[in-house]
């Protein structure tokens, strides 16, 4: 059950939700969960929920002209520019807090490469949730 709910807590924490998955995966890790397999599912349910702000951004954008639409036209055209600018390399960094739910969003909206898109941004996820379980690995 405890890893059911560390895959939900790293899917909403990928989302533009605004939580952190890092303390539930340090508490799994301190009360002897299997350290890969924790590793994994946080993975996964962060990638999930990154997958899922590619999708609302790659379909959402039909609706930009709308009132009800949660970003101006002006920041997403801005987002847009900022991520051509960078690249989609810049896909390694969407662990980040506060701009990589975003990056994510306009990734779909640019209509990134699902392929491409899914491996560096799991491979991210998965390198910053490394660096929590690692030194739990050898225990």
């Amino acid at each position: 059950m405890e890893y059911f709910l560390l895959g939900l807590h790293s899917f909403v924490a990928a989302t533009l939700i605004p939580i952190g998955s890092e303390a539930t995966l340090l508490l799994l890790l301190e009360s002897g969960g299997l350290p890969w397999l924790l590793l994994a599912v946080a993975t996964l349910g962060n990638t999930v929920g990154a997958i899922v702000n590619w999708g609302i951004g790659r379909y959402l954008l039909r609706f930009q002209d709308r009132g009800w639409f949660p970003i101006s036209s002006e920041a997403l055209e801005k987002a847009q520019q900022e991520f051509r600018r960078k690249g989609v390399w810049v896909l390694l960094l969407a662990w980040l807090p506060i701009v990589g739910d975003p990056l994510t969003f306009v990734a779909g909206a640019l209509r990134v490469n699902f392929a491409l898109f899914v491996f560096l941004v799991g491979f991210g996820k998965c390198m910053r949730y490394m660096v929590f379980v690692l030194p739990y690995w050898a225990l």
